[in-house]
């Protein structure tokens, strides 16, 4: 059985501790939302990942794949573990210490993954000219902190289950997640809560901030219009345009 470690009694929350994890959250939502819409309707063109594919495919193959598979399996493992309350998995018959196994060992492979794609794509970008040509301010920007997001989540998997011998977030972090949700946030929840994850949570809010203005907007497209646009017909040339037969061989382009 894992022995997790128990947060401290927290006091009641101070200045800072309302501005973290109250404002700040309720911020984030606001320009998320108020950001894609805006995106939408005075950047619509802008609204692509900008493929440098065309530039470069050898290291793409690799890093690619590796960061889109790994930050899916990282992001469904956030859904559940912030999403789904501890009392759930119990009733399904799934013991808290099958859980934490099962999310840790997942969580780690895949948050290496993500880690490692990221890597390949930041050196494909800094050593292909071409397309650090094509790398802009707000893409730097976005890198530095999807990076810091990623190494702070890592670290605090690392530091809190291998060295501090385990610390069950679904106790404070995801109920804190759950009260900002539900209109009802208590940020005396992530007052006890480790320092590493205090900071990936800061990370992350961070992140979705300058989300709509990347173009990690990607992620909330799907080509839906494909299903019901009509055809395109493709129609050959005749081999007689107009009145006048055509001539064999080559025509003077003089006149």
């Amino acid at each position: 059985m894992t022995a997790y470690l128990a947060a401290p009694e927290a006091a009641d929350p101070g200045v800072w501790d309302i501005l973290l994890w109250v404002v700040l959250p309720y911020l984030t939502i606001a320009v998320f939302v108020l950001g894609h819409v805006w995106r939408y309707r005075y950047d619509k063109f802008g609204w692509t990942t900008r493929s440098s594919q065309l530039y470069e495919h050898r290291l793409l193959r690799v890093g690619s794949p590796l960061f889109h598979f790994g930050i899916l399996v990282v992001l469904l493992g956030h859904v559940g573990g912030l999403l789904i309350p501890e009392s759930w998995t119990d009733a399904v018959g799934v013991s808290e210490h099958a859980y934490h196994v099962i999310a840790v060992v997942l969580g780690t492979i895949a948050g290496f993954c993500t880690l490692v794609g990221l890597v390949i794509l930041i050196y494909r970008r800094r050593t292909v000219g071409p397309v650090f040509s094509a790398t802009t301010r707000n893409d730097k920007l976005m890198y530095l902190f999807l990076t810091t997001v990623i190494l702070l989540g890592l670290a605090a998997t690392v530091v809190a289950n291998v060295i501090d011998g385990g610390y069950n977030y679904r106790q404070t972090v995801s109920p804190w997640f759950r009260s900002v949700y539900l209109l009802q946030p208590d940020p005396q929840l992530m007052m006890g809560v480790p320092l590493l994850f205090q900071l990936h949570a800061l990370s992350a809010l961070s992140l979705f901030i300058i989300w709509p203005f990347t173009r990690l907007v990607h992620m909330l497209t799907a080509p839906v219009g494909y299903l019901t646009r009509p055809y395109i017909v493709y129609r050959s040339r005749d081999e007689q345009l107009g009145t006048r037969a055509p001539r064999r061989g080559w025509e003077s382009t003089s006149r």
